[in-house]
């Protein structure tokens, strides 16, 4: 199965059914080859135009730059173009990061300026596309303490999907967690990750009220439905890249990653019965007892 899946549609109807499954039933209640090794670096505040709705209660995206680690994930097989949909508070200084290409080659293909605003679910012409890489930014908080682990139980969805679900089940700001890990289903890659706004904002989360959870944790969810299916290889490969990264940065020993049926006070069964849970952490406690 490739990494990246482009062009796909899907009619009307299905996408309907998606959503409306989506909507009703979403959250807990070829393989890729690594090429390179995470690299972090300082680099210019990403430019932050991007259409939402609007909210008294959102703080403003933290001032200064981030660091980012970028890591490349699948070659997309020499230039080429490639069409993306444009995820909550995604911008083009990110996706120019993540397709190695120019933020001026985006604009010009799509006829926009920098001073345009993105909206949600618009679709880019990338030209000259040549890898698929994640790019994660990481803020200096000492908010996080704990990474809990959920699946969406669904078998399809994205940033997009996801965010308008939970906005119609009230959630506050959208989608509630703070990264989301693809399957390969409406238009993203197998094991694509995608930021959301919260953990652009440093938002608390809105995926774990037990045990107040949702102050102190950081929200990971992977697209499926972890009762019937196990997560992809690629999804495997790019939680446990994306939680390397997290408990390195923040400081977040292995017994404090919990899928969410383990918190206290939590009455569900997410992220599923096939979720390898103990396979994680003690592959997290193997790598960093190693690093001592």
């Amino acid at each position: 199965m490739r990494f990246f899946r482009q062009n796909i549609r899907l009619p009307k109807t299905a996408v309907l059914l998606v959503l409306a499954a989506v909507i009703a039933g979403i959250g807990c209640g070829s393989r890729s080859s690594y090429v390179s090794s995470p690299v972090a670096v300082r680099v210019p505040t990403p430019d932050t135009r991007v259409a939402a709705p609007p909210d008294s209660a959102c703080p403003p995206v933290p001032i200064g730059p981030p660091e980012v680690v970028e890591k490349s994930v699948a070659s997309l097989g020499g230039p080429k173009t490639v069409i993306h949909e444009v995820g909550p508070l995604e911008t083009i200084w990110r996706i120019s990061r993540m397709y190695d290409v120019r933020p001026q080659a985006i604009y010009t293909a799509n006829g926009i300026g920098s001073k345009d605003v993105l909206r949600i679910g618009q679709k880019l012409v990338i030209p000259h596309a040549r890898k698929l890489r994640y790019v994660i930014n990481l803020y200096h908080n000492s908010q996080w303490h704990y990474i809990i682990l959920h699946h969406t139980a669904t078998d399809m969805g994205n940033a997009k999907t996801i965010n308008l679900a939970h906005g119609a089940r009230g959630f506050w700001n959208g989608l509630g967690y703070h990264f989301l890990i693809d399957n390969g289903t409406l238009g993203k890659g197998d094991g694509q990750i995608e930021m959301s706004p919260r953990w652009i904002r440093q938002q608390e989360g809105a995926h774990c009220k037990a045990d107040g959870m949702n102050d102190k944790s950081i929200g990971i969810a992977l697209v499926g439905n972890f009762n019937n299916e196990s997560p992809t290889p690629n999804q495997m490969q790019s939680l446990m890249f994306l939680l390397r990264i997290l408990c390195n940065y923040y400081h977040i020993p292995s017994p404090c990653i919990m899928g969410h049926r383990e918190v206290p006070g939590a009455a569900t069964e997410c992220p599923g019965s096939r979720f390898p849970l103990a396979e994680i952490r003690r592959s997290l406690s193997q790598t960093f007892s190693s690093r001592k």
